[in-house]
């Protein structure tokens, strides 16, 4: 997440998680394959021919100057392939928006004393700097980052390890799963390829590249944790993300830099840590970088699926809790399932005539038994699409009609 010069744009955290690219982020254990013994460089070796004693028949002859023998380095390891190999994609992005507060607490700011002297209460601007980290996608000057680092900014500046540094224009952003591009006029780019993150497996390799703390092109390593990881598990149910969790030191500053496999292909864009937890990072998987990254470069904008409800999983214990509370206004009669607590008024949801209190078991008939499968099974559709629900309503079964609106949470 990008660092800030205040405290309130480094604290861009979701509950218990925060972002890497404005507050505390996502730090992990170093792990490294053995590797050989560095070869040791010898030291220089001069060749000078020993002088001929001068005679009548010779010449005197200068010797012959000094050669010295080199010895090329090569990498220890599959970091060091790796890092040399897609680093300089890399690059740092620093942002700037202009923020506008009150004005300092003077006597003359109290209303009370405002209607008698008539001194107006001018708004003072200030300027937010912040910076996180990102990587080229293509060679047209595509930019992936994360949507909290370019947030709501007025200027954004790209730096590339070999020093260049260019204006930056944000051709969109996504706040859902926090995925942003940045484009830039450059030539001779250097660009990073995307694997199928669908295939990870907790174990393998990763290698976290990026700009923590203001430390630009810092190498952490470690393994890969977890996969699938869901929005409500790490504690910000407001994306829509499955991410990937990571032991590989992760800071701020980090937020939108690659999570690499050890080939050096992306598998992630690092984004996330737990507050006051060490080795628990998350990143998005590179499958919705790369779909996110193409709509986005092609419309400026993402349009998400959505039904427009508010649910949680029933138990024994929610249903009691619901039952007992005279405040909740919901009587429920089922064990299991996904209880909707609330319809959004002008929602699909509300148009195909759900309520607060059914019992939603099954979507085009495949049960439910979680929340976070009706938002996956949700987001994996189109929008327009239409999905047969199959519930329960005080006791009875009923099955309703739903056509998917969208949800457009992009911020060219």
């Amino acid at each position: 997440m990008p660092q800030s010069s205040s405290p309130k744009f480094r604290a861009l955290g979701y509950l218990a998680v925060f972002l890497l690219g404005g507050g505390v982020a996502w730090v992990a254990n170093e792990r490294l394959t053995p590797s050989s013994p560095m070869a040791e460089t010898p030291s220089a070796v001069s060749d000078v021919a020993t002088p001929t004693p001068t005679t009548a028949d010779s010449t005197n002859a200068s010797p012959p100057p000094a050669t010295t023998a080199t010895v090329p380095i090569t990498p220890t390891n599959f970091v060091t392939e790796a890092v040399n190999r897609v680093g300089p994609a890399v690059v740092r992005i620093d942002a700037e928006r202009t923020v506008t507060s009150p004005q300092g607490l003077t006597p003359f700011d109290d209303p009370f004393l405002q209607q008698f002297f008539g001194v107006p209460q001018v708004p003072q601007e200030r300027v937010q700097r912040g910076s996180g980290s990102g990587f080229v996608l293509n060679t047209n000057g595509h930019i992936v980052t994360n949507a909290h680092v370019v947030d709501g900014a007025d200027a954004v500046t790209v730096t590339l390890k070999d020093g260049r540094t260019f204006d930056g224009r944000v051709v969109g952003s996504d706040s859902v799963t926090d995925v942003a591009v940045v484009q830039i006029e450059a030539d001779d780019l250097p660009t990073l390829s995307l694997a199928d993150s669908d295939r990870l497996q907790p174990g393998e390799w990763a290698i976290a590249i990026g700009n923590p703390l203001g430390l630009d092109n810092t190498v952490t390593t470690g393994i890969i944790s977890a996969t699938g990881r869901s929005s409500s598990e790490i504690g910000v149910p407001d994306k829509r993300v499955e991410f990937i969790q990571t032991d590989a030191a992760i800071n701020p500053g980090n937020s939108g830099g690659p999570l690499l496999n050890q080939n050096g292909d992306v598998i992630g864009m690092n984004t996330a840590i737990i507050q006051n937890a060490q080795g628990l990072g998350f990143a998005i998987p590179s499958n919705t970088v790369s779909r996110i990254a193409e709509e986005l470069i092609a419309t400026g904008r993402v349009r998400h699926p959505y039904l427009g409800i508010q649910m949680v999983a029933l138990t024994p214990e929610v249903k009691n809790s619901l039952n007992r509370n005279p405040n909740s206004g919901l009587t429920v009669e089922e064990d299991e399932g996904i209880l909707i607590v609330r319809v959004m008024a002008n929602s699909p949801a509300a148009e195909a005539g759900l309520r607060a209190g059914d019992v939603l078991l099954a979507i085009d008939g495949e049960a439910v038994k979680t929340a976070d499968e009706v938002q996956q099974a949700v987001a994996e559709m189109e929008v327009d699409r239409a999905l047969t629900l199959e519930l329960k309503r005080n006791g009875e079964p009923l099955t309703l009609e739903v056509r998917t609106g969208a949800l457009d949470a992009a911020q060219p």
